[in-house]
């Protein structure tokens, strides 16, 4: 197995150097599944930060109980944090990337709402598309970075605090909704969730076009 390197803050300080008063990394997480909200999670940095937790990863990497023990770290490393969300509902009659523009747009006003200067700063986003701008009236510089959530501990936090936020949404959402196995699968299309939809229906919490889909 290739060994994968540690995140860094070089983009991140780069941007500094540049002038840029926050960078604010962002990425989604619920893209993928069939039930359930997508999230975008924001973690703010500024010119002064400092090494991050250690064992920062994107959350892919990290098994369910270290996302557990990283996020609350993530979330007091960041100068603000945020996660928005967009609904099954919204996803279906929306669309998948304009609800991540969406629950993207939530974030950002979270921290609009905190005091970031939203326009005074960059958000480095993770992939090669950017589906933030569409969404916002006046939308801040956006610098697209494949792999950021890999390579960028900005990037790296949000995806933390974002995916622990939304599963623990699903684990709750598993005690009110049983049998579709939220509680593990945490909404997306294992061989049990789609058995226990064929069994038991759909739910208000299922993206019913994905399943049309299907």
């Amino acid at each position: 197995m290739v060994a994968v390197a540690d995140p860094t803050l070089r983009v991140e300080r780069a941007m500094h150097r540049e002038g840029v008063k926050f960078v604010i990394g962002c990425d989604e997480v619920g893209r993928g599944a069939i039930a359930g909200p997508v999230g975008v999670g924001v973690a703010v940095v500024g010119p002064g930060v400092r090494s991050y937790p250690s064992g920062l990863r994107d959350s892919k990497m990290l098994s369910e109980k270290r996302r557990e023990e990283l996020a609350p770290l993530a979330a007091s490393w960041s100068l603000y944090r945020a996660v928005g969300l967009a609904s099954s509902q919204e996803i279906d009659a929306i669309g998948i990337m304009a609800a991540l523009g969406l629950a993207g747009r939530r974030a950002l006003t979270e921290l609009h709402d905190a005091g970031v200067a939203i326009h005074e700063s960059v958000v480095l986003l993770d992939g090669a598309f950017d589906w933030l701008s569409p969404a916002l009236s006046k939308p801040p510089r956006v610098r697209l970075r494949i792999k950021a959530d890999r390579d960028c501990a900005s990037v790296a936090a949000a995806s933390v605090i974002a995916k622990v936020h939304r599963d623990r949404l699903m684990i709750q959402e598993a005690a009110r909704l049983p049998g579709y196995g939220w509680e593990g699968n945490k909404g997306y299309g294992s061989a049990q969730h789609y058995a226990a939809i064929d069994s038991l229906g759909a739910s208000d919490l299922h993206r019913h076009t994905w399943l049309h889909a299907r």
